[in-house]
């Protein structure tokens, strides 16, 4: 992941926000910061990472699917979190749930797992959330073949859903 990583540092960092996940323990997440990473996220809320992405300058974004998670990132002043699991902890419907009480502090979410072309409208549409992620683009399969041109398809359509469902 590192290797790849760098190349899209080298060649797209001007084109593209390239960050990195998952990050799971300081090491990772200077790493990723020495390497010039726009941004870092990790599937949980540890507060120490997130003490330490600020203090290296990093954008980081921890993983929340508890009220407690989101508070804990509120004494960050963070307000962008990723939500995770998304599917598994009770989707879009669960999220709109945990997000009612800091609703005034428009806090917005990126999800990820479990999404894929079959939900990415109804997250799309939803004013919670700033941007989807997936691994459905890009499968560990997909890679393995090299099959650069069914991921550029599943990019595409990712892409078409989300300008239909503004």
């Amino acid at each position: 992941a590192l290797a790849a990583l760098e190349i899209l540092l080298r060649d797209y960092k001007e084109q593209f926000l390239i960050g990195a996940g998952t990050v799971l323990c300081a090491e990772q997440l200077e790493t990723v910061a020495a390497m010039n990473a726009h941004y870092a996220v990790a599937p949980g809320f540890q507060p120490d990472l997130v003490a330490r992405a600020r203090e290296l300058g990093l954008i980081f974004f921890p993983g929340v699917m508890s009220p407690s998670d989101i508070e804990g990132s509120l004494k960050f002043g963070l307000k962008l979190l990723k939500f995770f699991p998304a599917e598994a902890a009770g989707g879009l419907g669960y999220l709109k749930t945990i997000n009612a009480p800091y609703a005034h502090l428009g806090l917005q979410y990126l999800p990820l797992g479990g999404i894929g072309p079959g939900n990415l409208a109804a997250y799309a549409s939803s004013p919670l959330v700033a941007g989807v992620g997936g691994s459905w683009l890009a499968p560990k399969a997909l890679i393995a073949q090299g099959d650069w041109p069914r991921i550029t398809r599943n990019a595409k359509e990712a892409m078409q859903i989300i300008a239909d469902n503004p």
